[in-house]
């Protein structure tokens, strides 16, 4: 036994095993000489009856002088009832927000983690959350323990994300595929949103007791109200008609069109199968949309078109791949192309449906009426015994789509029902001045 410094640490001769040389003014104070060559300082104490041996760290990152003051602040600690070298092993083997998250995404992709309407989530939804969970929530939360995250923690991760602290360019499992991670508002509201979810996962797993994020104030989604004018529809027709003269945009043409004249969501019409289409019932039975199965009522210009096509195309899908029977690809590059450097290159397929339920109500359909049309929860026909639609939405199905293909085709509506119109708005006010009748 030797006091420990600097000097005891340097000269300490290697052996063929370990050993340990122990202070004499700090007792339980030992430096371990490893057959190595390394050397570290530890202290040894019992606890509840068993022998117990605490490493404070290697020489080098700690000196003599710094590991005395530790192992004194660790032996005083144990005097109190604590066992610092239990609590180390608690530590390394809590859970870790990556390993909550890795668990969370394999019961995801086992199908037993259940979504809206209580389905298992769907296999777009898992790739966007587990999209999610890599590239913002590992990396900015991925090391800490779960039991120590709280609210605080929740408010600077969503601060990170809306800042662009996660923003990253990266490569994709596909060829050439790439990756483009911006961070922002929206990425921050749905980012908390699924970490909630993973939370109440970890509570019911009894992992934790309760949420962080729960009264967690969020910002508010920013609505998008971009919508199609009248002129704009005309000058979508004229650019649709251009691209379907192009033997590599026509398909993609005839899929906007599709959206526009239904209100269908993207992918709604990008993956519609044959077996999926109602022609004499005057609707698309959808057997996967983003509220399971639903029934959508169509207008005649729809089922013109669709007759139409069935004649000249085989296979699953009303709209087909190249090569093996599958869905078209490559459709949002195609109409971002098409839409670039014109008047309408803010314009996406939600600006489409968003447009399709606006022209609806322009045309006085009730809010339930134009929910069902467009499949929305609170109005989506979801029963697949329906075999027969109601035909006032069949009547709403022929007037929208009807409306929007001739604002396609280049008509100019004179009328009094679209009050944005300013020119039909004074066309009704001086109907009406002509009509009164002039008092005596």
């Amino acid at each position: 036994m030797a006091k420990i410094t600097k000097r005891v640490v340097d000269t300490a001769e290697t052996g063929t095993k370990d050993y340990v040389i122990w202070d004499d003014e700090l007792p339980g104070f030992g430096l371990r000489v490893f057959a190595s060559g390394k050397r570290s300082y530890v202290i040894q104490y019992r606890s509840r009856g068993r022998s117990r041996r605490y490493t404070i760290g290697l020489h080098g990152v700690w000196t003599p002088e710094a590991a005395r003051r530790e192992a004194k602040a660790q032996l005083g600690r144990v005097a109190h009832g604590d066992d610092p070298a239990e609590e180390r092993e608690e530590d390394r083997k809590a859970l870790t927000i990556k390993r909550l998250c890795e668990q969370y995404i394999a019961d995801m992709e086992a199908g037993l983690i259940l979504g809206k309407g209580g389905r298992p989530k769907k296999e777009t939804t898992i790739a966007t959350d587990v999209g999610r969970i890599r590239r913002h929530i590992i990396p900015l939360l991925g090391t800490r323990r779960v039991r120590d995250i709280t609210k605080p923690d929740m408010n600077n991760l969503m601060k990170d994300i809306i800042a662009g602290k996660t923003r990253v360019s990266m490569k994709t499992e596909k060829l050439r595929g790439k990756a483009i991670v911006r961070g922002g508002r929206g990425t921050a509201i749905r980012t908390m949103g699924l970490l909630g979810g993973i939370f109440s996962y970890a509570v019911e797993a009894g992992v934790i007791e309760h949420n962080p994020t729960h009264g967690l104030r969020k910002p508010k989604y920013q609505v998008r109200d971009r919508r199609l004018s009248e002129a704009e529809y005309r000058v979508l027709g004229g650019i649709l008609r251009e691209a379907r003269e192009s033997d590599h945009y026509r398909i993609h043409a005839d899929i906007l069109r599709l959206i526009a004249l239904t209100g269908c969501r993207r992918g709604e019409i990008i993956n519609l199968k044959w077996s999926e289409v109602d022609l004499e019932g005057s609707c698309l039975r959808l057997i996967d949309s983003k509220e399971g199965s639903s029934v959508r009522p169509v207008g005649l210009p729809v089922i013109e078109y669709l007759e139409d096509e069935r004649k000249r195309r085989a296979g699953t899908y009303v709209f087909p791949g190249k090569g093996l029977d599958n869905a078209v690809g490559n459709f949002p590059q195609s109409w971002k192309k098409m839409f670039k450097d014109t008047s309408l290159w803010d314009v996406t397929p939600h600006v489409l449906r968003h447009s399709f339920a606006s022209i609806a109500n322009d045309l006085g359909f009730t809010e339930i009426t134009i929910a069902a049309l467009i499949g929305h929860a609170k109005g989506s026909v979801t029963s697949k015994y329906v075999h027969t639609l109601d035909s006032t939405l069949i009547m709403a199905a022929d007037t929208v789509s009807g409306y929007v293909k001739a604002l396609l085709e280049g008509v100019e509506f004179r009328r009094n029902t679209y009050t944005l119109d300013r020119q039909s708005r004074q066309s009704a006010i001086n109907q009406m001045l002509t009509e009164a009748k002039p008092t005596v």
